[in-house]
């Protein structure tokens, strides 16, 4: 069977292969601790539900424009006035089947092939695989961990060349936690006027920070009409399966990525939308009970990973991640890598993490070793997981 040569440029998501690991081992009788999926295990409030049900009830099944029903648009667009500081107008807002998709529009609509795209690294690994499939050159950013997993200023400002295109921002970010200051994004807003590059700014996870305010690049002086802003629904409302997602655009732009949306999905299911309006006008006190407790989860991680022989682990300052160092550990154990350390976890002790090696290629000067827990799961199993690390890592 031949494929087109597109395919073989683009990749996946490694953390779908390990849910399946998972589920597989589990079918057999094997209890795992899944540390591994970035998903809050808490249930879609239920204002949001009863809105869904209301426009199911009202017959809202029918097709929605392209850019998505214009009172989700609208409300969209106060949302982002509310919490961006900046003006946003309906007709810069399109409606996505989850946020993924204006990550896969945008570059679409903006890159070339040859053109050169700075992502972060490690990063999200669609961003790496999108770039590469429409012909692009990734060009990774590394983050460092002595800074929080933020970039450093000087090696952004030496990736930058006459080909490059767009920069990729994410923050609070996957897999790290890390959280972009506002010193941060005003190195990247004066690249991209002094070269005239697009950014597209992933803040999916913007409502869940716990370190210091969040800050969108979008609103700092003469960056929102070249910032793509993407968030969505599946975080903040533990709303994973529903779909729904929106990017902030310049006008212009909106109604190329509206029409991507009408070559490929048609349009967002009708009345799951109804559902992302009562999200940003109902009330909020369920995200914030869900923060605050991802705040106390952040703490029983981080102080029971530190707790642990041959490991190191930061605050991460938003998101539901924390990012270890395990360079020790491997070495301890004559572990070639994070990869057979997650492979040891998972098959010797039913703990599911994941490698450095899910989120991007590694830079040549890279050395040290991570995984990434996500501890979007009860208090219990973090417990009963970090009890089952320290055993796997004992000296």
């Amino acid at each position: 069977m031949r494929f087109a040569e597109r395919m073989a440029r683009l990749g996946t998501e490694n953390a779908f292969e390990v849910l399946a690991e998972v589920t597989r081992l589990r079918a057999e009788g094997r209890e795992i601790i899944s540390f591994a999926i970035g998903e809050p295990d808490f249930d879609t409030p239920d204002h949001i539900k009863e809105a869904c049900i209301r426009a199911l009830r009202d017959n809202q099944t029918h097709y929605a424009p392209s850019a998505g029903i214009p009172q989700l648009r609208q409300v969209i667009a106060e949302h982002i006035r509310d919490t961006r500081g900046i003006a946003a107008d309906p007709e810069e807002v399109v409606v996505t089947p989850g946020a993924k998709p204006i990550l896969y529009f945008a570059i679409h609509a903006l890159v070339d092939p040859g053109d050169e795209v700075i992502y972060p690294n490690p990063g999200f690994p669609i961003y790496e695989s999108v770039i590469r499939f429409v012909g692009g050159t990734p060009v990774p950013l590394p983050l460092v961990e002595e800074r929080d997993f933020a970039f450093d200023a000087e090696r952004l400002r030496s990736l930058v060349t006459p080909r490059t295109k767009m920069i990729i921002l994410n923050s609070p970010h996957n897999p790290t936690g890390g959280l972009l200051s506002r010193a941060d994004l005003e190195v990247v807003a004066e690249l991209a006027a002094a070269h005239d590059l697009w950014v597209l700014s992933d803040e999916i996870y913007s409502r869940i920070v716990y370190d210091g305010p969040f800050t969108s690049i979008a609103s700092l002086p003469g960056m929102k009409e070249r910032t793509i802003l993407l968030d969505g629904f599946s975080k903040t409302y533990a709303m994973t399966g529903w779909r729904l997602g929106y990017g902030v655009m310049p006008a212009a732009l909106a109604e190329e990525v509206a029409r991507l949306v009408t070559n490929s999905a048609s349009c967002v299911n009708t009345f799951v939308q109804y559902g992302g309006i009562a999200a940003l006008t109902g009330p909020q006190e369920p995200v914030d009970r869900m923060v605050a407790e991802f705040r106390a989860r952040r703490k029983m991680m981080v102080d029971g990973l530190n707790a642990i022989p041959g490991v190191s682990c930061r605050a991460p300052g938003g998101a539901f991640y924390v990012y270890p160092n395990v360079t020790r550990a491997c070495q301890r154990l004559g572990l070639a890598d994070g990869r057979a350390l997650q492979q040891y976890l998972l098959h010797e002790h039913g703990v599911a993490v994941l490698p450095r090696t899910a989120f991007g290629s590694r830079a040549a000067e890279e050395t040290e070793e991570y995984v990434r827990l996500s501890y979007a799961t009860s208090r219990e199993n973090i417990e009963r997981g970090l009890a089952r690390i320290r055993n796997a890592l004992a000296p």
